[in-house]
C-alpha cells in the first residue's frame, strides 16, 4: 500500500525545468533512497512534497488524500517531517529541552528517554545543543522529528559533514527507525557508501525525473547510471 504517491510533478524556474514529470510511489513502512548529481531536482522535489513550493503540474497524494500545494504547516500536521542538510536545533537549550519543546509543539505524547536512547544521546541529555559535535547535532535533529511522531520522514543529506563512524551509526539509526517503529523514510544522499549500508531500494534522479530504480548492486552496475551520474566511471567500493 502506498503511503506517498508522486504523480507527474513538474516545477519550472524561469524557463528551467527543475522537476520534470516526476513520478514515484513510496510504500507504507518502506525505506527508500534518492540519489543524483547536484542540480538534478532532489531538494526541489522535497520542497514540493512539503508545500514549500507549489508544482506547476502533477499531484502529491498522502494516504490517499491529495495534498498538492497545501501550506507546509498543514502538511507537517499530517505526519510528514523533514530534516534539512544543516541541523536546525536550539543550540542554547539542552538536548532534553530540545526534544521536549518539539513534542509539546506537535501535541504528541512520546517517551523522551526512548528517543534519547535511539539517537545515542542519552548520556548527553544535559548538554546544550551548541556543545554537541556536528554528527550529534544531526542526530538531535532526527530526534526532533521523532518527537513529532511522524509517519513519513524526509532526510536531506543526513550524513553531510560526518565522520565514517558517525555515518555508519546514522545508517543504523535510520534502519532502526524504519524497521522497529515502522516509520516510512525517504533519504536524499550523495555518499554511496552510506547508501549501500542502508541496503534499501534506490532511485536515481537525473534532469528532474527518475532515471533508474533498483537495488544498490543493480544501480551500481548500470551502464547508463555510470555514464550520466557517476561520470562513466566505475563506482569505487568506498565511494
Amino acid at each position: 500500500m502506498s503511503l506517498l504517491q508522486l504523480s507527474d510533478l513538474t516545477k519550472n524556474f524561469d524557463g528551467l525545468r527543475a522537476v520534470d514529470g516526476f513520478s514515484l510511489d513510496i510504500p507504507d513502512g518502506s525505506l527508500n533512497a534518492l540519489v543524483g548529481p547536484n542540480g538534478c531536482g532532489k531538494s526541489t522535489l522535497f520542497n514540493l512534497i512539503t508545500g514549500v513550493l507549489k508544482p506547476d503540474a502533477g499531484q502529491v497524494i498522502f494516504r490517499g488524500r491529495e495534498i498538492t500545494g497545501w501550506p507546509p504547516h498543514r502538511i507537517a500536521r499530517l505526519g510528514i517531517g523533514r530534516k534539512f542538510q544543516v541541523p536546525a536545533i536550539f543550540e542554547e537549550m539542552t538536548v532534553r529541552e530540545n526534544l521536549t519543546v518539539a513534542a509539546k509543539r506537535s501535541g504528541n505524547r512520546v517517551s523522551i528517554d526512548h528517543i534519547l536512547e535511539q539517537i545515542r544521546l542519552a548520556d548527553r541529555w544535559d548538554l546544550s545543543g551548541g556543545e554537541l559535535a556536528h554528527g550529534q547535532k544531526q542526530w538531535l535533529e532526527i530526534g526532533l522529528l521523532l518527537a513529532q511522531a511522524p509517519s513519513l520522514i524526509l532526510l536531506d543529506e543526513p550524513t553531510a559533514g560526518m565522520t565514517g563512524a558517525e555515518t555508519r551509526a546514522t545508517a543504523d539509526l535510520i534502519r532502526t527507525i524504519n524497521q522497529d517503529q515502522g516509520i516510512t523514510v525517504l533519504v536524499i544522499e550523495h555518499d554511496m557508501g552510506f547508501i549501500e549500508y542502508l541496503s534499501c531500494p534506490l532511485h536515481v534522479m537525473s534532469k528532474g525525473k527518475i532515471l533508474k530504480s533498483g537495488s544498490f548492486a543493480e544501480i551500481r552496475n548500470d551502464a547508463e547510471v555510470k555514464a550520466l551520474y557517476f561520470g562513466n566511471t566505475a563506482v569505487p567500493a568506498d565511494a
